[in-house]
């Protein structure tokens, strides 16, 4: 199972190269991995329907296959799968109607389509995507699973991204489905919170235990909160009208997502939840009040329809309410009953909506009203939409006619029940009126789409390929062989129909079997009844059209969504207007304000006497009270300074005050982080403040100032007492002494904290470093159009005065002001020979500094040297790969501070973005490898080895994962280089700022000068 997974997604990824090739040829190629997992699949069934068992199966709920590949055990999460009859049964319908979808694809669409590799792709791992859902035994990869299917949807929905109608139904689909997930997620964490397990088979083998316990409240809490997220998904009421609007997909997504896989999620969780919830208060009045309500007001919206594809989306809304009635029953004749459909309906919708592809695709239009003699021109199709939709109305001898004389077997028999009591009469005579609709809408569809209509012109219609039709045609002749020979799939389900049987009751006695004729009995009747006035609906079609025109229009599902989404659009914009102000005062002092009036509060609630040994000196360290000062000091600076630069001075001197406060508590490694952290955030601020004015012109004072002051200071004297609370509140022993002896033993490390960062806490690690891509990346696009600034002119050629020109009609950012001060620049040139130092040949002279330069010559290497070191020495020493990076990024501040752009780009040929992405990519494949060599996620191994020279080596696999944090930092420090310095030294040259009054006419721009300083 994990290994179809795995196939499925790959392929996904490499699909877009394969329709640059082979164009929609591709859809074929794409087609033969669920055609390949189909076949695996069938040989599966000895497997499935013997009892096997895998290593690690969990459950014993019926007979399965089971695979776990563990993944965070600590958490309980693993990557939990169990194929058991319905899973075997719901991957048949998966695997086997989505390839034959993508073969469809291969026709339907043509070469010169937009989009076509995304869209396959897309479609591929859809159908990886519900081969995992259905056939995942843990609650969590299950939900996973289930979003992947909801933003896979989104994007095949809105495949026509130019069309405003295709946009809004993926968006609504969106919406809707998401909102249903989380309900359902909710559901799926306490249902697991006090099963005390996520396992789904080993939670319906404890299923009576918590309906009757003393949890049983909660129970039926989250099956409620469950079922909500199925009803979103299957497009039951009220959510129902999201899945006619998602007909704006192609109608290749329709067949698939909309009648064989996506829609049947919801019924499939039903049916997996059913053996063991399905006696819960709340379970038979949401499933057969919902479902009955969902099965009639589909039926009659179908009615009054003249896209042939929006009389099969209600349709589908119809069968989706019927199906949820028939799983979600609790019966074992309803359950086989309601499986049967299930197939039934996958091969017969999935059918028709091929039919109407082929309908549109040939003749240009679905409307009814136009089409006209599409019989006459194509028989062959004719006769497969025939076959489909007689199998949708219940006509023998087809699937659809055996499945729904299940149906109505299993309900007669709940009727008849006295514990139904007037639940079972009604939905039974409910079920006969859904049929009457059905019956009736089949007519329909066949009529509009393939009759001869009078005063209607003869509709022009191409021929079609074979394999064109090849799709539906296999699923027309399976809809007949399953109704002529229902034996296998009865064989197929009668497991999942045991799960409802009592102990010690005969199966086949309680669940029946699938029979093409059962004699004359009431179901049969019932079958009788919805043919004949089904058919008279149909003849009588004007009149129904006539009363169906007397129903306000206001009653409509998709009007209300679109007033609530107006509503809550209207109480954004309020909201909005008076909370973003535009006034970072205001700002603020709403965050501190709230952020201590809430502990505040709780502190005095609480009413808890502080701990008895405080101390608010350390007698080891009296140094701490000149720091602290110092610390107090430019904090107030920084509030009264009137000058940027000075307020950013002084915020530094409070930060470097903290990295001694770190020093003299003995932590020289946060220490010596603090200190490069402080340093390259003061270099960023500086390089940032040239395009600033330099004073802080827009302070603001008056009658506001006592206000800010007060929640200023209240803020942080709140912090420090609910900080000392905090720490004296402590019962336990802290987890943290535990660290130096996981750290030696486990990480294989003496520096705790670096150890910690790379391999007790990697996955926190991992996170702190894509959010740092995430801020370069955010920096970069505020300065740079377009790119990075990784094309900047190199500086091999400032001699030759090439440096800032482009060739003509060659592509470039040069212009005559880099040529002008460049030509500048040769002149005071030091030599016209290449030099490490560039500096002399790229600067104008009054920007230059030859102590600097020199100076920059010295310590450069040595500062990369040492940032290597701090890398490699980390694991036991203070330093590790932030450290590292941080340092290398100041060795590339200096240089181009003492050299200018062209130095950087001398310095740096690499871009900050491959920096970024090897760096991610190094950290994530240290994390991976273990995985794949039988281990966890991130797990370190401990190497001990002899080198020459070096002698005995001890070499932790963790510091992998360090050197992708030492890459990532330095792609960060580069990025922030380019961006707010190289970047905005270009914008000063190519856009000089006027001189300002007290400027003579021969003075150097003040932001030249300011640029030279800094």
């Amino acid at each position: 199972m994990i290994t179809v997974l795995a196939v499925h997604f790959a392929v996904a990824a490499v699909a877009p190269f394969l329709f640059r090739k082979f164009g929609r040829n591709s859809f074929f190629a794409l087609a033969a991995v669920p055609a390949g997992s189909f076949v695996w699949l069938i040989l599966q069934h000895g497997a499935v329907y013997s009892g096997e068992n895998l290593t690690g199966a969990a459950g014993t709920a019926g007979p399965g296959v089971s695979e776990v590949l563990p993944w965070i055990p600590e958490l309980r999460i693993e990557l939990a799968f169990r194929m058991d009859a319905l899973a075997w049964v719901m991957s048949l319908l998966v695997l086997g109607v989505g390839a034959l979808v993508l073969v469809y694809c291969a026709r339907y669409f043509k070469d010169k389509d937009d989009y076509l590799g995304g869209f396959g792709a897309q479609l591929l791992a859809f159908a990886g995507a519900m081969f995992g859902l259905v056939t995942a035994d843990d609650l969590l990869l299950m939900f996973i699973f289930w979003e992947l299917t909801t933003v896979l949807s989104y994007l095949l929905i809105g495949y026509a991204r130019t069309r405003l109608s295709a946009r809004r139904s993926a968006l609504q689909a969106l919406v809707v489905t998401t909102a249903g997930g989380l309900a359902m997620l909710v559901g799926l964490i306490i249902l697991g919170f006090n099963a005390g397990t996520y396992r789904i088979s080993a939670i319906l083998d404890q299923a009576p235990a918590l309906v009757a316990g003393p949890a049983a409240g909660a129970v039926t809490a989250a099956v409620v909160l469950i079922l909500i997220g199925a009803i979103t998904k299957s497009a039951l009421i009220p959510f129902h009208f999201w899945l006619p609007g998602a007909m704006a997909a192609p109608t290749p997504v329709s067949a698939y997502l909309h009648a064989a896989a996506m829609v049947k999620a919801g019924i499939y969780l039903v049916a997996r939840l059913a053996p063991g919830f399905a006696d819960t208060t709340f379970w038979l009045p949401v499933v057969l009040g919902l479902g009955l309500a969902t099965m009639l007001v589909g039926g009659y919206r179908a009615l009054r329809q003249t896209d042939i594809k929006l009389i099969l989306a209600y349709g589908t809304v119809s069968q989706l309410g019927f199906m949820t009635m028939v799983v979600g029953l609790g019966t074992p004749d309803a359950a086989l009953a309601g499986i049967a459909l299930l197939l039934a309906h996958g091969l017969f919708k999935a059918t028709l909506f091929l039919v109407v592809g082929i309908i549109d695709h040939q003749a240009g239009t679905r409307d009814i009203r136009k089409l006209s003699g599409v019989y006459r021109s194509s028989r062959a199709l004719a006769i497969v939409a025939a076959i489909g939709a007689a199998s949708m109305a219940g006509i023998p001898p087809l699937a659809g006619f055996v499945a729904k004389e299940s149906v109505f077997e299993a309900f007669v028999h709940y009727a008849s029940d006295p514990a139904a009591g007037l639940w079972g009469p009604v939905v039974l005579a409910g079920l006969v009126v859904g049929s009457i609709l059905t019956f009736a809408y089949s007519a329909r569809f066949m009529w509009g789409a393939f009759a001869v209509k009078s005063g209607v012109d003869a509709t022009p219609f191409k021929p079609i390929q074979p394999a064109f039709l090849a799709a539906p045609a296999i699923l027309s002749l399976l809809t007949i062989v399953y109704g002529l020979w229902p034996a296998p799939v009865d064989g197929w389900i009668q497991p999942y129909a045991a799960l409802f049987v009592p102990a010690g009751e005969d199966v086949a006695a309680a669940a029946g079997h699938l029979a093409l004729w059962h004699g004359l009995t009431p179901a049969l009747g019932l079958t009788a009844i919805s043919f004949a006035l089904g058919l008279a609906m149909f003849y009588g079609r004007n009149t129904v059209a006539r009363l169906q025109g007397l129903v306000p229009g206001w009653i409509d599902g998709d009007r209300t969504y679109q007033l609530t989404i107006g509503a809550l659009d209207d109480v954004a914009v309020w909201i909005t207007g008076r909370t973003q102000r535009g006034s970072l005062y205001f700002y603020l002092s709403v965050i501190l304000t709230v952020a201590f009036v809430l502990p505040l509060t709780a502190l005095v609630l609480a009413n808890k006497p502080l701990p008895g040994d405080l101390y608010f000196i350390d007698p080891n360290s009296p140094l701490q009270i000149v720091v602290g000062a110092g610390i107090v000091i430019g904090a107030l600076a920084a509030v009264r300074a009137n000058k940027r630069f000075l307020a950013v001075l002084m915020v530094s001197v409070t930060g470097y005050g903290i990295a001694l406060m770190f020093a003299l508590q003995g932590a020289p490694d946060l220490a010596l982080t603090q200190m490069l952290v402080e340093t390259i955030i003061l270099v960023a601020f500086v390089l940032a403040m040239r395009s600033l004015p330099a004073e802080l012109r827009d302070r603001t004072g008056g009658r506001y100032r006592v206000v800010r002051v007060i929640i200023g200071a209240a803020f942080g004297v709140t912090m420090v007492f609910a900080a000392i609370y905090a720490l004296g509140a402590r019962v336990a022993a802290p987890v943290s002494l535990e660290f130096p002896q996981l750290a030696y033993e486990g990480g294989g490390g003496l520096n705790i904290v670096n150890v910690t960062l790379v391999d007790i806490r990697a996955w926190d690690t991992f996170g702190e470093i894509s959010v740092l891509a995430l801020a370069a990346t955010g920096v970069a696009s505020l300065i740079f159009v377009r790119g990075r600034g990784d094309r900047s002119p190199a500086s091999s050629s400032v001699a030759e005065g090439t440096v800032g020109r482009r060739k003509p009609g060659a592509p470039g950012r040069g212009n005559t002001r880099d040529d002008a001060a460049l030509a500048m620049s040769r002149r005071f040139a030091a030599s016209s020979r290449d030099a490490w130092l560039v500096a002399g040949r790229t600067l104008a002279p009054e920007r230059r500094s030859i102590i600097f330069e020199v100076v920059t010559r010295l310590i450069f290497h040595s500062m990369i040297v040492f940032s290597i070191y701090l890398l490699l020495a980390g694991h036991n020493l203070p330093g590790g790969g932030f450290a590292g990076g941080l340092t290398a990024g100041l060795a590339l501040t200096i240089r181009y501070l003492a050299g200018g752009r062209f130095e950087l780009r001398e310095a740096t040929p690499v871009s900050a973005g491959a920096l970024l992405g090897i760096g991610l990519a190094t950290a994530a494949a240290s994390g991976v490898a273990p995985l794949l060599l039988g281990g966890q996620v991130f797990q370190s191994a401990i190497l001990e080895f002899w080198l020459p020279v070096f002698g005995d080596v001890k070499f932790v696999t963790s510091t992998i994962f360090d050197i992708g944090v030492y890459i990532v930092v330095v792609g960060l420090a580069l990025d922030v280089l380019r961006s707010l310095g190289a970047e905005i030294d270009e914008h000063f040259e190519e856009h000089p700022a006027e001189p300002s009054e007290d400027q003579e006419a021969g003075d150097v721009p003040a932001e030249t000068t300011a640029k030279g300083k800094a």
